[in-house]
């Protein structure tokens, strides 16, 4: 385990997969989701400067980080926003605070709108949440997969690392590109990041875009200025679509707001979650 990574020691067993997470600290419930083709390592120094104060939640959704991959388990978004809403149940949570990134957002929000998954406020930070979604990228896997699972290791890693790149804005350090591209590296890696390219489908925000009125709890919109994988646009779309909604567009970072702003991004989603909180009041932190 390098430096600065969340070791991941628990395990929650559903419909054959192994999901791995962990909980650091004490106090009111915060859960992170992270997106693809990331981890829970994304979110890694946050939970930890966030594990201070609040119950901190992290997990790798089935099929990445240190999750099972196993090849004939589904890893789309139906999936995962299902599981989402189990896990929640399983870790006693009856109303944490979710923080959700990239895919997390479509996870989160179809637990919510459809599972029936209840949250004392949702952060959705550069999420995947509205149509259209989906690069030419994601296409030619789609149609190529299994050509893609099988190159070279070597030609296999210099797509990841250029494809991973154009997500920062301001450029990642070789430290952080080991972290984002580890988990797909090894034969079982590289065919799991390309069968989750391949089973992603805009229908499954289709089901729940028009739903997004309904939401009745305090959202806050984070979005980085220079994200090119999902658009600012979308950020002032979806906080219109949600009633009462805040929004932060924070200058300088792209899609990995993460590494791109970190200070920023840690100053915005400690200002809501104190906010709501404060509002709410201190919960149990279930498991």
């Amino acid at each position: 385990m390098g430096f600065g990574e969340l070791e991941l020691t628990r395990t929650f067993e559903w419909r054959g997969r192994s999901v791995a997470w962990e909980r650091l600290g004490e106090g009111a419930p915060v859960v992170l989701c992270h997106g693809t083709p990331w981890s829970a390592q994304l979110w890694a120094p946050f939970a930890r400067a966030l594990s201070e104060e609040f119950a901190v939640h992290v997990w790798d959704m089935p099929g990445y980080g240190r999750s099972s991959k196993d090849p004939g388990h589904a890893v789309d978004l139906g999936t995962q926003g299902e599981l989402f809403a189990d896990l929640l149940t399983y870790w006693g949570l009856a109303a944490p605070h979710v923080i959700a990134h990239d895919y997390g957002g479509a996870v989160s929000l179809r637990a919510k709108l459809l599972h029936g998954a209840e949250y004392a406020s949702l952060a959705l930070v550069d999420v995947v949440a509205l149509r259209p979604w989906g690069s030419e990228f994601f296409r030619l896997v789609a149609e190529n997969a299994e050509v893609f699972q099988a190159q070279p290791p070597t030609v296999h890693r210099g797509a990841l690392e250029s494809y991973i790149g154009t997500a920062s804005h301001r450029g990642l350090t070789g430290a952080q590109l080991a972290t984002l591209t580890g988990p797909w590296l090894d034969e079982a890696g590289q065919r799991a990041f390309y069968r989750q390219i391949a089973e992603a489908d805009v229908r499954y925000t289709d089901e729940i875009q028009d739903r997004y009125p309904e939401l009745a709890l305090p959202v806050k919109v984070i979005w980085g200025a220079d994200d090119t994988w999902i658009p600012v646009d979308r950020a002032h779309q979806l906080a219109d679509a949600i009633p009462g909604a805040l929004l932060d567009v924070i200058p300088d970072a792209g899609h990995l707001i993460q590494y791109d702003a970190p200070v920023e991004l840690a100053f915005s989603l400690h200002r809501w979650l104190t906010a709501e909180v404060g509002r709410w009041g201190p919960a149990g932190s279930g498991r």
